[in-house]
């Protein structure tokens, strides 16, 4: 019960704010005030957390993720029929909100997606639990992680190592995800044979990549000619996600984001599926989304003018 309240109520505290009602407790004995379908709403939520905690420590990150699901489903009243879990050996992976559930079936049924949106909307977390998942399940030999080497508005100069190295720096997304799943030392060891391939996009060209899972991360920093050439590498049995925000492109202004370019291209061809992530659907500090929305009302206010 106390993993449940957190510190002083914090988690009580934390959901009465999200969802606009007033909650009294006393020892297990819950008073919900509010509208009928907010009171519901909490009623449901209060169950599941307390139902969490029989097999985790309540943080305030796992109640933001809880409260932000279901004011999800609220809004959009949206459901992915098919719901997609991803089984790695750490555990199951499922989307939270209704773009991510989408984005999963998608990666299931093409053998091309895009994933397109803001930071923190798991489009780098999620693409990588689906290549792990099929690495252990033997539906692809080997892993291979692909960014661009572009800075993000800053000039960090040489690099020392090898290329590996040199590029370990634009990767760590994808590394922090890989580690979560599979530890640190067996994503070193698969690295060492080369099964997981660490690979800037300048090195793609010339090469065909067949029973792979390549994911290309930062793609809004590639160019149209990386784009196309990324495109025409992959193989037989092979499948591709692309992910970026076309809302952080770091290239000079005279060159356009290949990203941009592609939503126009292939928009409408079969078998490549693009799934569209918003602010609402940002699995980091509620903050977050706040700060994504105000960013975008700026911009539409320039626009404007």
């Amino acid at each position: 019960m106390s993993n449940l309240c957190g510190p002083l109520d914090r988690h009580l505290r934390q959901v009465e704010r999200f969802i606009g009602v007033e909650i009294n407790n006393r020892g297990n004995n819950f008073h919900v005030s509010g509208d009928q379908k907010s009171i519901e709403i909490t009623e449901n939520i209060l169950k599941e957390m307390y139902k969490a905690t029989e097999a985790e420590p309540l943080s305030s990150e796992r109640v933001h993720l809880y409260l932000q699901s279901i004011n999800l489903e609220k809004e959009l009243e949206e459901d992915i029929a098919d719901e997609v879990s991803i089984k790695t050996k750490r555990g199951i992976i499922r989307g939270r909100t209704p773009n991510q559930k989408l984005y999963l079936s998608n990666i299931q049924s093409h053998d091309i997606n895009f994933g397109i949106g803001p930071a923190g909307t798991g489009k780098t977390y999620l693409a990588v639990a689906c290549a792990v998942a099929a690495m252990e399940q033997d539906r692809a030999r080997r892993l291979v992680l692909v960014r661009p080497a572009v800075e993000a508005g800053e000039k960090l100069g040489f690099l020392p190592g090898d290329m590996v190295q040199k590029v370990d720096p634009y990767l760590r997304p994808l590394y922090d995800a890989l580690y979560e799943m599979l530890g640190f030392e067996k994503v070193a060891k698969l690295i060492e044979r080369n099964v997981i391939e660490v690979a800037p996009l300048a090195f793609m060209r010339g090469r065909t990549l067949n029973e792979a899972f390549i994911i290309l991360d930062e793609a809004q920093n590639t160019t149209v000619e990386q784009m196309k050439m990324f495109l025409t590498r992959i193989g037989f049995s092979s499948t591709a996600i692309i992910t970026g925000d076309i809302t952080q492109i770091d290239l000079p202004s005279a060159k356009q984001s290949g990203l941009r370019h592609v939503i126009d291209i292939l928009n409408e061809e079969e078998d490549i599926s693009f799934t569209f992530f918003k602010s609402r659907d940002v699995v980091r500090h509620p903050l977050v989304a706040r700060i994504l929305n105000a960013y975008e009302k700026h911009e539409q206010k320039l626009n404007n003018k």
